[in-house]
């Protein structure tokens, strides 16, 4: 297997030539689980730990490896793991704000080509979830495909009138349906895959995830467990990993995610409801922010119906929530300067 069956191209190639140095070697990261890590280049699969320098020199923990990068690593002489000396400037990322009340972002993966936002018919059909996956996805620059699971649970009628609500507002997204039971839609999403790609899964626990990739793979590779009485799954990944197909395409399956908070992505906002972004390039403001200012062309488009109250309201809330989390992030970071302009300091102090 040659680097560019992994995905190396001459975007990366690029950028990576300033970083290699004598003894290092181009590696694509397959695993990441607690700080551990497994790499993979022509010479095959290894493990992996990041050099110190490396550690203690990155502004963020976004900036540690995950799975999908490209680094330079160095094999180990005596056998042991290799050590990551660098990681390889992203050409696209999926990141989310992290777990809880900390206002920091955590890398998911990156260099992607698609993202497949999972959700399954019926109980886990979820609009607003939808949008924030699909806020995700636009910031990172990848394009955003919509798979629809579990469709043998629910009638035909119930799966048009599904599909015909995410196509009304969100039509410029592809939307495929399946069923990993009866197998329906599997060949076409087979055919989605391209040799040498990178695809991710996004979605809920339990969506159907990793029955997926076992339909893909052919076998039971994965464990998966019997759905509940309600339909919903049982959360079986642990890990992020990158899975290598037969047929060449690259896969990267993600646990579910309980918290999918966002920061930093208003652009992605923007990109995803592309119809409130042309809408307010008629408001009479430049700075509208749609809630109450006269000639909003926003809330215009509400009162005569051509936009949805659930659409907007949607976006007002991400909005609200991104702004909230970007402010808390730049105080944040404020504090962390100011904290290590104190460490240097008393430093300076001490050799005196």
């Amino acid at each position: 297997m040659e680097l560019t069956d992994l995905g190396y191209d001459g975007w990366f190639e690029q950028r990576s030539d300033s970083l290699l140095q004598p003894g290092y070697s181009m590696a694509r990261v397959t695993a990441v689980d607690r700080g551990a890590f497994l790499v993979r280049n022509q010479d095959g699969e290894t493990y992996a730990e990041i050099a110190g320098k490396l550690r203690f020199t990155v502004e963020s923990a976004v900036d540690l490896p995950c799975v999908g990068d490209w680094v330079c690593v160095q094999g180990h002489a005596s056998g042991g793991p290799a050590v990551i000396h660098s990681v390889v400037p992203r050409k696209t990322f999926l990141r989310r704000k992290s777990p809880g009340k900390s206002a920091d972002f955590q890398m998911i993966a990156a260099n992607i080509n698609v993202a497949f936002i999972v959700q399954a018919c019926g109980y886990d059909f979820n609009l607003a979830r939808l949008d924030r996956y699909l806020v995700m996805a636009n910031e990172g620059a990848i394009e955003p495909w919509i798979i629809l699971t579990k469709t043998d649970l629910i009638s035909p009628e119930q799966l048009d009138q599904i599909i015909g609500q995410v196509k009304h507002t969100r039509g410029s997204t592809h939307i495929l349906a399946i069923s990993n039971t009866t197998g329906v839609g599997l060949h076409e999403f087979r055919a989605l895959l391209v040799p040498g790609e990178t695809y991710c899964l996004l979605g809920s626990s339990g969506v159907g995830k990793t029955t997926l990739i076992n339909r893909l793979i052919g076998h039971d590779t994965f464990d998966t467990r019997s759905v509940s009485g309600t339909g919903e799954g049982v959360h079986t990944t642990a890990r992020r990993q990158l899975l290598i197909l037969d047929s060449g395409a690259m896969l990267i399956d993600t646990p579910g995610m309980r918290e999918l908070g966002l920061l930093g992505t208003s652009d992605g906002l923007d990109d995803t409801f592309v119809e409130i972004r042309e809408y307010s390039k008629n408001c009479r403001f430049a700075n509208c922010t749609h809630t109450e200012e006269p000639g909003c062309a926003v809330l215009l488009a509400v009162e005569n119906g051509t936009l949805s109250e659930d659409r907007y309201q949607s976006y007002l809330k991400l909005k609200k929530e991104i702004e909230y989390h970007d402010l808390s992030y730049v105080e944040k970071r404020r504090k962390d300067r100011s904290f290590g302009r104190f460490i240097k300091s008393a430093k300076k102090s001490m050799k005196k």
